[in-house]
């Protein structure tokens, strides 16, 4: 068991199956490209190996597949055909929702019962603006269609002043109508908004304005949550519930039992540190020599844990995922 000095250990995966992605969000990708797989990603092999080390090695309960966006990849049916048989308690997927109708019935026979979808607005000229591709209509109908066969669905929103602020109650009614639990994630100052601070000001929206524009129109109520979650979750009596993830405002640090691994194959034990280590290599060895090499260097990973509060990082989201 690896723990640290303040009770943290790793328990909860996520993967970035691909670096590749279909959209071009503004805060993710500054220059508006297309994302495209690396070289070097590894093969479904290879990762599925790396979630079965892990699981023995660290003690992994929980795996999130990411991107990129992980609908996009080629590996993905092979990939979740190997981590559905490893008794893990909870798979779970992030995806933009483009793919979602067309990928539905892999999904389902892989047993995925949960998924994030990263939605900003129910705009479709905001969506086109913000995501720089893709539909919103193909998102929304894909999401029905999930729901519909008992798939659970978080929705992904990033506030941005200037951008999609508009779009905070429209998006939050929207949810509430169709059981959908809306999470509003505070801008990260990661990759280019860690240099840019006055890009970073400019679009930040923080938890309590979120909570003083919703209180304006609800009453709400702090609901339970677990101890190393990343939001902070509200009720709305009779209507639902929803969440802030608020890395600024109420840093969840203390708690967090997160750790990355890239498609690349780079293990990355915390947002806010540009340290990363690598065991692609270390994949195609045989168990009794990866997991000695591997134990060491989730030691260093979660060592690079920050103490209290994320303070920001060059680390580029689209590399590691959600």
């Amino acid at each position: 068991m690896i723990v640290d000095r303040q009770g943290r250990q790793f328990r909860n995966l996520r993967i970035s199956l691909t670096s590749a992605c279909n959209y071009a969000c503004t805060y993710c990708v500054p220059n508006g490209k297309r994302l495209i797989a690396a070289q070097d990603e590894l093969s479904a092999n290879a990762m599925a190996r790396g979630v079965a080390y892990l699981i023995e090695a660290a003690g992994i309960e929980r795996l999130r597949i990411t991107g990129g966006e992980p609908l996009v990849s080629p590996k993905l049916e092979s990939f979740m055909g190997q981590v559905g048989q490893m008794g893990l308690a909870d798979i779970s997927l992030t995806t933009n929702g483009q793919l979602l109708a067309r990928k539905l019935p892999l999904l389902i026979d892989a047993n995925i019962r949960r998924l994030n979808v990263s939605l900003d607005t129910l705009d479709p000229v905001a969506f086109r603006t913000i995501a720089r591709g893709g539909d919103l209509v193909t998102v929304l109908d894909g999401m029905t269609q999930a729901s519909a066969v008992g798939i659970k669905i978080k929705v992904n929103m990033v506030p941005l002043r200037g951008a999609n602020l508009d779009q905070v109650m429209p998006m939050l009614d929207y949810c509430l109508e169709r059981g959908y639990e809306l999470r509003f994630i505070e801008l990260m100052r990661m990759g280019h908004l860690a240099s840019d601070s006055n890009g970073f000001v400019q679009q930040f929206v923080s938890l309590q304005q979120l909570l003083t524009l919703i209180g304006e129109q609800y009453e709400y109520l702090q609901a339970d949550a677990p101890v190393d979650a990343t939001a902070v979750r509200y009720q709305i009596p009779g209507k639902g519930f929803f969440g802030v993830i608020a890395n600024e405002s109420v840093p969840f640090c203390r708690t967090c039992s997160r750790l990355r691994l890239s498609s690349t194959g780079w293990l990355h034990g915390c947002l806010s540190s540009s340290n990363r280590h690598y065991v692609g290599d270390l994949l195609d060895k045989p168990r009794h020599e990866a997991l000695p090499a591997l134990q060491r260097l989730l030691v260093k990973a979660l060592g690079d844990k920050q103490e209290v509060a994320f303070s920001g990082g060059a680390t580029v989201m689209k590399i590691i995922g959600g």
